[in-house]
């Protein structure tokens, strides 16, 4: 392999905001707007929370000048990106990227936001660093071969993750390629993330991403400060490309790096469970509305995925229909399906009111997930569905090839806000949720990163509540 490794470090240390494209450079922002809005509810809301933060404590990881997103204590650097990051992820209602299959902002922007305030940053280099990030992770997902890396048990979120982390910090930090390089060779042996959550509907999913976001601002420290890392980090022997998947193409890493953008093929989630629903659920409540259907109605629904979707929230289908927590049902294509065809949408708080109610479990046995030869036709450039609902009244079907907030059917500006604003609400007022959107989509003017992120704090009554729970 070429010098893989060399030339995405020096892609990140010559990274700058005013050379990015003005359009990269505003999806950056949304993301990170997107991002933060989940967070204020993860902190406050996930039933992982709690535990985290209390083990934060007891690591001494309070106590720093960092921020955590909609939380009053200060935290060291380490712990507010590990913090943020799995927050950032324990609603899975965070951005995606199709063709890479992993969720790009989650180990990225927190690790650049808990550099940035160890470093003083400004917005501008927040930016920089946030693409910087993305590029590397998402082009280090598409060397290794998504479903290859998924088949040897590994969450590419978190294990490029690392990567993308380690790159977004040392680019805060203003390291040289040099510097970049030697981050790389230190996060290498930190890049981590096990798929067996899937079995019992673990929590480790969402601290996979917090640990990658904190090993790579750990990585870019140590970078800082003169400590040596493995070379060749990506192409070399035993490096990431050739340890985490059979047959990676490293040529996938570089082509026209810095001058085409995966940034922008980053994708926001309407809907908090496994992207690979989305389709289907755009499918479903489009065939309820189109032919007035109830949930009574329904005989039968049947959902044909490509196969990675299926192998996820699909597979195994006794499983599937009978969830018993929030991550079962995040990964649950039965039980996403049987909320929106009884609530006519899917939001967050459909959790706590379904999980365990005897109608949606009822109509989930109705629901069956299979692979779709056109779906997999079209993956990874698409992550597409075909649905089928059989009534009484006949059989009623639709295919959606792309499904609402990809790229090419992005959420609008309106939508975005209604998400954030929907997310935050029970804890910021309507003002604080203005000043904060403002900030974080103006993001180039700010030079405290620290007091945009104050801004996240619940107030009064709210943050009463969350003493309380």
């Amino acid at each position: 392999m070429t010098a893989i490794t060399r030339e995405l470090a020096a892609f990140v240390a010559n990274s700058t905001c005013e050379s990015l494209p003005a359009e990269v450079r505003e999806r950056a922002k949304a993301l990170t707007l997107d991002l933060v809005g989940i967070a204020v509810r993860a902190r406050n809301e996930a039933e992982s929370t709690a535990a985290m933060v209390s083990a934060a404590l007891h690591l001494g990881l309070t106590g720093g000048a960092c921020s955590v997103i909609g939380d009053a204590t200060g935290y060291t650097p380490p712990g507010a990106a590990l913090l943020n990051g799995t927050l950032a992820h324990s609603l899975d209602f965070d951005d995606t990227h199709a063709s890479g299959s992993l969720h790009p902002s989650a180990p990225i922007v927190p690790a650049a936001l808990a550099a940035a305030e160890m470093a003083g940053a400004d917005g501008k280099t927040v930016i920089a660093a946030t693409v910087a990030g993305y590029e590397t992770q998402i082009r280090l997902a598409l060397g290794l071969d998504p479903a290859a890396h998924y088949d040897r048990g590994f969450h590419p979120t978190a294990t490029c993750g690392a990567f993308g982390a380690a790159a977004a910090a040392a680019r805060v930090f203003g390291l040289a390629a040099d510097g970049v390089t030697n981050a790389f060779g230190i996060v290498l042996s930190m890049a981590a993330g096990s798929m067996q959550f899937l079995v019992n509907g673990a929590w480790t999913k969402r601290s996979h991403v917090g640990h990658a976001a904190m090993c790579g601002l750990m990585a870019a420290t140590l970078a800082r400060e003169g400590y040596k890392g493995a070379a060749e980090a990506l192409e070399g022997k035993w490096g990431f490309l050739h340890a985490y998947a059979p047959a990676a193409d490293g040529a996938k890493v570089l082509d026209a790096l810095g001058e085409r953008y995966e940034t922008l093929k980053i994708a926001l989630k309407p809907y908090p469970s496994c992207r690979y629903s989305h389709a289907a659920l755009d499918g479903i409540l489009a065939l309820a509305r189109e032919h007035a259907i109830k949930p009574q109605d329904v005989e039968e629904v049947s959902v044909g995925l490509p196969e990675p979707g299926w192998k996820l929230i699909g597979n195994p289908e006794p499983a599937k229909q009978a969830p018993k927590s929030v991550v079962d049902g995040q990964f649950s294509m039965p039980f996403v399906a049987s909320v929106a065809l009884r609530t006519g949408s899917f939001v967050w708080d459909d959790y706590a009111r379904h999980l365990g109610d005897p109608a949606t479990l009822a109509l989930c046995t109705k629901v069956h997930a299979r692979v779709d030869d056109r779906a997999q036709a079209d993956f990874p450039a698409e992550m597409s569905a075909a649905v089928r609902i059989r009534t009484a009244r006949g059989a009623f079907e639709t295919y959606v090839r792309t499904p609402k907030g990809e790229p090419e059917n992005f959420l609008t500006a309106a939508e975005l806000r209604a998400k954030f604003d929907g997310l935050t609400g029970p804890y910021l007022s309507a003002r604080r949720r203005d000043e904060l959107a403002s900030a974080l989509l103006g993001l180039e003017q700010a030079n405290d990163i620290g007091a945009v992120l104050r801004l996240t704090r619940p107030e009064g009554a709210s943050a009463n509540r969350r003493r309380a729970m």
